[in-house]
Order: structure tokens, then sequence, then C-alpha cells
């Protein structure tokens, strides 16, 4: 993994501390500037395969005109599918890479800890007995996911334990696979 830029008074961990801690502070003084919907449009495209659409965005009650990013998704030939991305499975734990490296650099900024590199190892099992409808006591899903993280970072061992907390903890995508999140769901037929 790439090293960061070195820290100026302005900027740890490529992060602009000025803006960070105004940030902090506009949403702690306005709690609806932290108020944000996120949307994604997913589309079947044939097989089991599909592509996912994320554009615009709500923040504080205003929609924010954003580049559009498509994701495909795809299984492995073994689950009839061609490898052609990522399975769903494999994007959730991208996701949730994803978030902590976020969580981790913003949270590693504010706490005064310059990180070197941070990279994670995922893994989790899946008994497909679940999916399939062959067992009603295997769950569809992961039973556990495990999360190695690999930190070089400026501070002491009491800091990084610091770090960890914090980072794990104000993960939104750590919080809503370890926790119960509702789904509900509408069916809308042509």
């Amino acid at each position: 993994m790439a090293t960061t830029n070195e820290p100026t008074e302005e900027t740890r961990n490529d992060l602009d501390l000025n803006a960070l801690f105004s940030t902090i502070d506009a949403v702690e003084d306005d709690p609806t500037l932290g108020e944000v919907t996120f949307r994604a449009e997913t589309e079947w495209t044939g097989g089991v395969s599909c592509e996912t659409r994320v554009s615009d965005f709500d923040h504080a009650g205003e929609t924010i005109d954003s580049e559009e990013f498509v994701i495909e998704s795809d299984e492995p030939t073994q689950l009839l599918g061609e490898r052609s991305a990522p399975n769903p499975a494999e994007l959730l734990l991208a996701a949730l890479g994803s978030c902590l490296t976020v969580s981790y650099a913003a949270h590693g900024a504010a706490l005064g800890v310059q990180l070197e590199s941070l990279r994670f190892e995922f893994e989790g099992d899946i008994d497909l007995r679940g999916f399939l409808g062959l067992a009603d006591d295997v769950r569809n899903g992961f039973d556990e996911i495990e999360v190695t993280t690999h930190l070089e970072a400026d501070g002491t061992a009491e800091e990084l334990a610091e770090l960890r907390e914090a980072a794990e903890g104000a993960s939104s995508v750590m919080d809503n696979v370890a926790n119960a999140v509702t789904v509900s769901t509408e069916l809308v037929t042509n």
C-alpha cells in the first residue's frame, strides 16, 4: 500500500484538518448538516449478473449532483456465473473495507495519528444450503466476517487502540453489518 504524504500543520492522512474540524463543528452546531441519503439502482443484466448505478445523493435536504458510477456484479462459474466481476458477498467485504479505510483515515487525522500504511484482509464463510433453501437451520449469509487490520502509524500502542475503537465504532458499514438494520421492500410488477 502506498505511503501517505507527510503531514503538515494543515493536513494529516491526506485530509485537510481545517475542513475536517470545520465539518465536525458544523454538524455539532446544526445536526441537519449530518443528514445524508444515498441511493443505488441495480438492474439485472442476464444470468446471475447485474449492474448497480449510484450518482446523486441528498445532503442536509439538498440533492447533490454527482458523477454516475457503475458497479458490476457476477458470480464465479461454480455458482452459475462467468466471474466477470466480484459477487455480492465480495462487494459487501469491499464496502466494509472502504468504510473502515475512511474511518481510520479521518479519525486518525482527528486524533493526531499519521497513517503510514493501512490494509485490511477479510474472510467469511457462506453455506450455500441456506441460499438454495436446502436447510432451514443454515443462515443465507456470512456467519462471521474475520477482519485483520494491518496498520503502520506514528502513534503509541494506546493511541492506536483508541484509533481502532473510534474507527470501528464510527464505520457505518460495520454498524450495518454487525447490527440489525431494517430493510423494507416493495414489489412493483408491470
